[in-house]
């Protein structure tokens, strides 16, 4: 695996597969490797011929307040594990070369409506700096594919509506939920849970469970399932941020009549923000 620190060189690369006829996947992260990330590289080899993988600390979805300079960065690490997952390229910019004119000035990328939904209300301008930074890398990577984690679902949506809005030449394909032996979501932030909240962690999955069977089973007043799970989540130490029934297609609240749904939720557990989803087709 060869490691790129600049665009000008990257692209050369890129410009002499394609020549050659490659198929070019990207998987987009912002490193401190999961069993989660190298699934999504796995996926992309299984689809393309060369895989690029990105590690970019991206600066502009951090909000105030959050963890941009405390977010771990393990490099050395994640190269290692690039490469046994069959990684090809890695391009690992730094911030100027991203913003070449200033996070200040850059040019912002935005889908309405669905950025300003549940993580994007949790976390205002996050999906702004997702899409701004996920298209500027299409720009330069230019891939015929793109995975990315089903366990981020609006993400997944916001990008897939931005691709198409901008009728970008990208396959975007989602990768179903990692998860450890206790069902929990793999996710870099789990290394903020002390080993007693990681054992209450798995919680947030049971929960989404019992909401699925309690629908799956005829119930239909959404609003009382989202409140018996929150309820459910805060008795064993978890902090309420949305846990709500889903349109699959736009994230808006279902209805009675809706048969394509997912749950999505977050909640607070100590440091940590998790997130988790179910999809339920009735």
């Amino acid at each position: 695996m060869k490691t790129f620190h600049t665009i000008a060189e990257l692209r050369e690369t890129l410009q002499q597969e394609r020549a050659a006829g490659k198929r070019i996947g990207l998987v987009p992260t912002m490193g401190n490797l999961h069993e989660g990330h190298l699934q999504l590289v796995r996926q992309a080899a299984a689809n393309a011929d060369i895989v690029v993988a990105s590690i970019f600390v991206n600066p502009l979805q951090f909000g105030a307040g959050e963890d941009l300079e405390k977010y771990p960065r393990t490099l050395a690490e994640d190269k290692q594990q690039l490469i046994e997952a069959g990684c090809h390229y890695l391009f690992a910019p730094s911030d100027e070369e991203m913003y070449p004119n200033g996070r200040e000035h850059q040019t912002e990328v935005e889908v309405p409506e669905i950025s300003n939904m549940y993580c994007g209300a949790s976390r205002p301008g996050h999906f702004r700096g997702v899409t701004t930074v996920v298209c500027k890398l299409f720009g330069i990577v230019r891939p015929d594919l793109a995975v990315f984690g089903e366990k981020d679902f609006q993400q997944l949506l916001v990008i897939r509506r931005m691709t198409e809005d901008l009728f970008l030449p990208v396959e975007i394909q989602g990768a179903p939920i990692a998860r450890d032996e206790r069902g929990l979501a793999l996710s870099s932030r789990n290394g903020y849970l002390t080993a007693e909240e990681m054992e209450v962690a798995p919680a947030l999955q049971q929960a989404l469970q019992d909401a699925k069977a309690a629908i799956e089973a005829g119930q239909r007043d959404f609003a009382a399932v989202q409140e018996k799970a929150q309820q459910q989540l805060e008795a064993v130490g978890f902090k309420r941020d949305y846990f709500s029934v889903c349109r699959r297609q736009d994230l808006h609240a279902a209805n009675a009549g809706d048969d394509q749904l997912v749950i999505l939720a977050a909640a607070y557990l100590g440091r940590a923000r998790l997130i988790d989803n179910i999809v339920i087709d009735l």
